[in-house]
């Protein structure tokens, strides 16, 4: 395999590190919206059945499984533009993305059942096309920014505290959306809704632009040689790599692990709790540690490895939402218990909230060494397509509970539920991320082969590989 179209390059400024901590900023703005809202908004305000929703979500990935390879194909194939080979479509796609997502959010409670199910299908799909095309080519940026290891690293924490602010305004607006009935129970507004997601929105467009002007590649390649069956080629070699397989898997499964708790939450505070105002709250709680560990998470990354400190904090995640559900067995339970441990397993999600990406990217790395793969924007097509798979998962984890207890979209005050109902609902809340951070630790700790060893290993490889030598 030619590798002599890629060029070694490294020196990145905090100018660089901003405007790719924005484009993350950005996407998590709008793809926010989809999980701390959509599903709320389409079971209360248009009356979908979350059955509706979850085979909505299902039929979404399926085409999403035919969509992002493609894409990622053609980015991979496409001309290198004056502006840059992946940072050009940040520019080209900020404002499409952002529409789309307003689309998500009209109110059409004038349509027919048939037709506002049409509607959110049509406007889902079609937001998660736009989505893709900005974010394959804005998550295979890093790869051009700089190629060294540690700058990269330091790369990914910023774009994990990018995304952190980037939820927030979802959340927020979470917790805000609500008007008070005349029998005081609360209800989501679709106007307030509405408006929200207009402002956050517009904020996105901003964030992704900002992020195209501040980010520089600096290292040069070529676009990749486009033949037929490439596709199934590349893709073949990333099902057979170890690294590739296990990071993507251990990402989906954390992704639904924060997908549900966003979701699931604005239901649990609405109706167990009673406190619609705190939704935000657990996830708020949860990114909380990441203020303090973001100013040394690549400096034990570095020295413990990656994959060590982030399988370690699965655990004591995990540890944690055990601890609530046992707690939860004898009667106790409060909000302000399961505020607490959403803070202390943040702790242990920290780690890999902040360093995954330079955990995908090793894994990206090792196959460009070990299998003479250079099609970055392909590798990360399937990479997303993964993560996007974790948006179903949790989904699904979100409705399972709600079709078990019968929840219609129409139990908008407490008492419209049994008590027994709110107690399943409040055991699904801390068994399900107990369950999926366990499943992450397993394959982090068992499945993902790069250890500190085997990491400054490959960087010797990558050296070698840039000098051209053999």
């Amino acid at each position: 395999m030619d590798n002599t179209y890629i060029s070694r390059t490294s020196g990145i400024k905090a100018k660089d590190k901003l405007g790719y901590a924005l484009g993350d900023l950005a996407s998590c703005l709008v793809f926010g919206l989809t999980q701390s809202l959509m599903n709320k908004f389409y079971t209360d305000v248009l009356e979908i059945s979350v059955l509706s929703v979850m085979v909505m979500t299902i039929i979404a990935r399926i085409w999403d499984g035919i969509n992002d390879p493609i894409w990622g194909r053609i980015i991979d194939g496409a001309k290198v533009y004056p502006d840059g080979r992946y940072r050009h479509w940040l520019k080209v796609f900020a404002v499409p993305t952002a529409l789309a997502a307003v689309l998500m959010f009209l109110d059409v409670r004038g349509f027919s059942m048939g037709l506002r199910i049409a509607w959110i299908y049509v406007t889902y799909i079609l937001f998660g096309m736009l989505y893709t095309c900005i974010n394959i080519p804005y998550g295979s940026l890093a790869q051009v920014i700089t190629s060294d290891d540690k700058e990269r690293s330091s790369l990914s924490v910023f774009r994990s505290v990018g995304s952190t602010f980037g939820a927030m305004p979802a959340m927020v607006l979470a917790s805000i959306c609500y008007t008070t009935l005349a029998d005081g129970s609360k209800e989501m507004s679709p106007t307030i809704v509405l408006v929200g997601v207009i402002v956050i929105a517009a904020l996105s467009v901003v964030a992704y632009f900002v992020s195209y002007a501040w980010t520089k590649e600096r290292v040069k390649t070529t676009p990749a040689p486009r033949a037929k069956g490439q596709t199934a080629q590349v893709v073949k070699t990333l099902l057979k790599s170890r690294p590739f397989m296990a990071v993507s898997l251990a990402s989906m499964l954390f992704l639904a692990a924060q997908m549900f708790g966003q979701g699931y939450n604005t239901y649990l505070f609405h109706h167990y709790f009673n406190a619609p105002g705190l939704t935000m709250l657990p996830t708020v709680f949860q990114y909380l540690p990441v203020a303090v560990i973001m100013l040394f998470a690549t400096k034990l990354g570095n020295k413990y490895g990656r994959r060590e400190v982030c399988s370690a904090g699965m655990l004591i995640a995990a540890v944690f939402y055990i601890a609530l559900f046992i707690l939860g067995m004898f009667g106790i339970t409060s909000v302000w218990l399961y505020l607490a441990a959403c803070l202390m397993s943040g702790i242990g999600t920290a780690f890999i909230f902040l360093l995954v990406w330079v955990l995908a990217t090793d894994a990206i790395d090792y196959n460009k060494v070990y299998y003479g793969l250079n099609d970055e924007a392909t590798s990360y097509a399937f990479y997303s397509f993964m993560r996007k798979l974790g948006t179903t998962v949790a989904t699904i984890l979100i409705n399972v509970p709600l079709l078990r207890i019968g929840y219609n979209g129409s139990a908008l005050k407490t008492e419209g539920l049994t008590a027994d109902a709110l107690q399943t609902m409040y055991n699904y809340s801390v068994i399900i991320p107990a369950v999926l951070f366990l499943l992450v630790w397993v394959i982090l700790r068992f499945m993902y082969p790069l250890s500190k060893a085997k990491v400054e290993e490959l960087q010797k490889e990558k050296n070698r590989l840039y000098k051209g030598e053999k």
